[in-house]
C-alpha cells in the first residue's frame, strides 16, 4: 500500500430512527464503521473526532439522516472517516494574462447638463402625480369602508307569487 486512497460517500443513516431512541447515535456510528468497512474492504475504521461531535451535536435522541464523509484508506493499514468539507480551490491568473481596462470618464460639457436637468424635471413631475393619485385611491377606499361600517348592506329578498298551473285553474272554477 504505498499510496492513500480517499474518497467521498454520501452516508445514509435513515435506519437510526428504528432504533431505540437512546440507542440512535451510537448505532449512528457503528453504521458509519460498517459502511466504510463494506466499501473500503478494511477491518480496521477509525472515525474523526470531528465527526463523532457531528452525529451527537443534537444529541443522543437525534442525529442526522446523512452525513457527508471523505474515507481515506492509509499506509498504517486503517480507513480514517473524516468529515466532509468541500475544498475551494481558488485559480489565480497571472498579470500578463489578464487585460488591463483603463477607466475613462469624460466630464459633461455644459449643455450636457442642461439636457440631462431638463430630463430630470418631468420625472420629478410624475412622481409627485403618482403620490397625489395614490392618496386620492387611499382617500376613496376609506370612504367607501366607512360608508359600509354606517350602512349595513341589506339585500332585499323577492319572493315570487307561485305559479298556478292551468290544471288548477278549472278546478277553482268549477267549485265556484
Amino acid at each position: 500500500m504505498s499510496q492513500e486512497v480517499e474518497r467521498v460517500y454520501t452516508i445514509p443513516l435513515g435506519k437510526v430512527l428504528l432504533s431505540q431512541s437512546q440507542h440512535r447515535a451510537v448505532r449512528a456510528i457503528n453504521m458509519i464503521k460498517e459502511f466504510a468497512r463494506h466499501h473500503m474492504k478494511v477491518e480496521d475504521i477509525k472515525i474523526e473526532e470531528d465527526l463523532a461531535h457531528q452525529i451527537w451535536s443534537k444529541g443522543v435522541r437525534s442525529p442526522p439522516r446523512k452525513v457527508r464523509v471523505r474515507m481515506s484508506k492509509t499506509d498504517e493499514g486503517y480507513v480514517l472517516v473524516s468529515p466532509y468539507e468541500e475544498e475551494i480551490e481558488s485559480k489565480v491568473t497571472p498579470e500578463k494574462e489578464t487585460p488591463k481596462v483603463e477607466d475613462k470618464v469624460e466630464e459633461p460639457t455644459k449643455e450636457e447638463n442642461k439636457v440631462e436637468a431638463e430630463v430630470e424635471e418631468p420625472e420629478a413631475e410624475t412622481k409627485v402625480e403618482a403620490e397625489v393619485e395614490k392618496q386620492t385611491k387611499e382617500e376613496s377606499t376609506s370612504k367607501e369602508e366607512s360608508t359600509a361600517k354606517e350602512e349595513p348592506k341589506v339585500e332585499d329578498k323577492v319572493e315570487e307569487p307561485a305559479k298556478e298551473t292551468p290544471s288548477e285553474e278549472p278546478k277553482k272554477e268549477e267549485k265556484e
